[in-house]
């Protein structure tokens, strides 16, 4: 096994880059955390192009992997490139998925319109695939699927489920032109609560900004409105906890 210990290395300064978006980007690549990270890549045959293992992890602890591909790091290196509190001194680089077929529309799809807070776009990933659905859509303005707090907020969903980047006008067009519904989310005087829609088994349901909430272009284009009705004293629901309600209410369980 190879052996790093200099966090002025060049290879370490280049897994550095990969906690900007622009480093991920110019790579092709990205880097995951932990334990769990990894063997859910390992499970669903990702393509991993190196695990660093801090040193003072114990042999029989260390994943199951290519040993020409692992490389032993240093507690100071670990800590460089962890971006937890408590870092289990684990990492991989992963080589991005690039989606270029046409989906196949035989499940519900979400679709995230400039959802910008990490933690709300990886649990509604994370929701998305516990509900059966086909695929997520990142639309314009929405975080970058492989920032860290993503992907510690997805627990590994993005292996199972396909994540798409692109323009929901787009998507909305394929939904029309396949006869399926898409369902905005906002109380206004023409949007009808989430209850008295019909579970179907493929829809798209769109989810928008943490405080604006959908662009007015895409309000226009849906199929219909929903809302959520609040009985408490709350202004309203955290856009993650309204997904999994809506999510879990629409989608018709065979």
């Amino acid at each position: 096994m190879e052996v790093i210990l200099s966090t002025k290395n060049e290879r370490v300064k280049n897994w550095k880059k990969l906690q900007t978006k622009k480093g991920r980007q110019k790579a092709g690549v990205y880097l995951i955390e932990g334990f769990h990270l990894i063997e859910e890549a390992l499970k669903n045959h990702a393509i991993i192009l190196e695990m660093m293992i801090s040193e003072e992890i114990a042999i029989e602890d260390i994943p199951q992997f290519d040993e020409e591909k692992q490389v032993e790091i240093s507690i100071e290196i670990a800590k460089l490139l962890s971006e937890t509190e408590t870092s289990q001194g684990v990492f991989a680089v992963v080589q991005k998925v690039d989606l270029i077929n046409e989906p196949i529309l035989d499940k519900p799809f979400l679709l995230l319109d400039n959802v910008q807070d990490p933690g709300n776009v990886g649990t509604m990933v994370r929701t998305a695939d516990a509900a059966g659905f086909g695929g997520v859509v990142l639309g314009k303005g929405s975080v970058d699927l492989y920032n860290s707090k993503v992907l510690r907020s997805m627990q590994g969903s993005h292996f199972h489920l396909p994540i798409y980047q692109g323009d929901l006008n787009e998507w909305f067009d394929l939904f029309f032109k396949n006869g399926f519904p898409v369902y905005g989310t906002e109380l206004n005087e023409e949007a009808v609560s989430y209850r008295s829609i019909e579970p179907q088994s493929v829809y798209g349901l769109v989810m928008g900004n943490e405080g604006n909430g959908m662009s007015a272009e895409l309000l226009k284009r849906t199929t219909k409105n929903i809302y959520i009705p609040i009985v408490g004293q709350a202004e309203s629901l955290n856009v993650a906890v309204a997904a999994g309600i809506v999510m879990f209410w629409l989608t018709k369980i065979e």
